[in-house]
């Protein structure tokens, strides 16, 4: 009994910690939200107030009004949809062959793919850069996408789940006379259809939220993802207009918030559960 009264108070205090923990990490997106309902001379009044006292809609109505917010959106759909499709062709197939195909210098690569995790993306700035702009290639969709293309991780977590996957099932596809394009179609790509929920998922939300390349290599204001257009907007016509930047960054999280309610199910989907349907 005095186990049971423990483990039960033990559990509260854990999730009491854990719930404060939640409650400041979302404040700082509740606090945006907030803002962006309330006029400017409220935004700058003494004190701590939880909810507007006269909520508006001006500050969303103006950004739409006032910017290329919408323009922003279809940039960021475009890039991180290219980006996804072409990081999925390239790093499935990399990663099944890395772990069931034999040949030479395969473990070699693999640790240089490991390698490519541990340098940040920001030493390859400037090469990627200079290529590009030597190219002339610079301020496209294309600069945007190009650095992406191959993932390490990507090619790193599939390499990892094809591993866990029992050789029986690519064997079998072998002796019924399965050419390799056939094999990963039909029985390595369903398989990972969980992987590729969770890895999309966690490449979207990566591209979608990059500010860095996108300030370094686009110059043209049409052209800007939704964080720099966001930036950008903040440093010209919503300047000190904290009501509408806010706004700003409301409708550019929106989109990925309802990718990850709508694709939730699939993210915590169990890989073996998929294998049995």
């Amino acid at each position: 009994m005095k186990l049971k009264t423990r483990y039960r108070i033990s559990q509260r205090i854990s999730d009491g910690i854990l719930l404060v923990f939640a409650l400041l990490t979302i404040f700082p997106f509740y606090w945006m939200l907030v803002t962006s309902f309330k006029p400017g001379p409220e935004i700058f009044l003494p004190g701590l107030r939880l909810l507007p006292m006269k909520p508006i809609i001006e500050n969303y109505i103006s950004v739409i009004a006032e910017s290329l917010i919408l323009r922003y959106l279809l940039n960021g759909v475009i890039v991180v949809s290219l980006t996804l499709f072409f990081q999925l062709l390239v790093t499935i197939p990399a990663g099944f062959a890395l772990a069931r195909i034999t040949f030479p210098f395969r473990d070699i690569l693999f640790m240089i793919v490991i390698a490519g995790l541990v340098f940040p993306k920001f030493i390859a700035a400037i090469p990627n850069f200079l290529m590009l702009s030597t190219f002339k290639l610079n301020n496209t969709y294309f600069s945007l996408i190009a650095p992406s293309l191959g993932s390490a991780y990507g090619v790193f977590l599939f390499r990892q789940f094809y591993k866990s996957v029992p050789q029986s099932y690519f064997d079998a596809a072998i002796i019924d006379g399965c050419s390799f394009p056939q094999i990963l179609y039909h029985i390595a790509l369903p398989f990972a259809l969980p992987v590729i929920g969770s890895y999309s998922i966690i490449s979207i939300l990566t591209h979608w939220n990059d500010l860095f390349w996108p300030l370094v290599i686009i110059q043209t204001n049409s052209k800007l993802t939704p964080p720099a257009g966001v930036v950008h907007f903040a440093s010209g016509e919503g300047a000190n207009n904290y009501g509408m930047i806010m706004a700003a960054a409301i409708i550019i999280i929106l989109p990925l918030v309802a990718m990850y309610i709508a694709g939730r199910k699939r993210f915590f989907e169990n890989p073996h559960d998929l294998q049995l349907k």
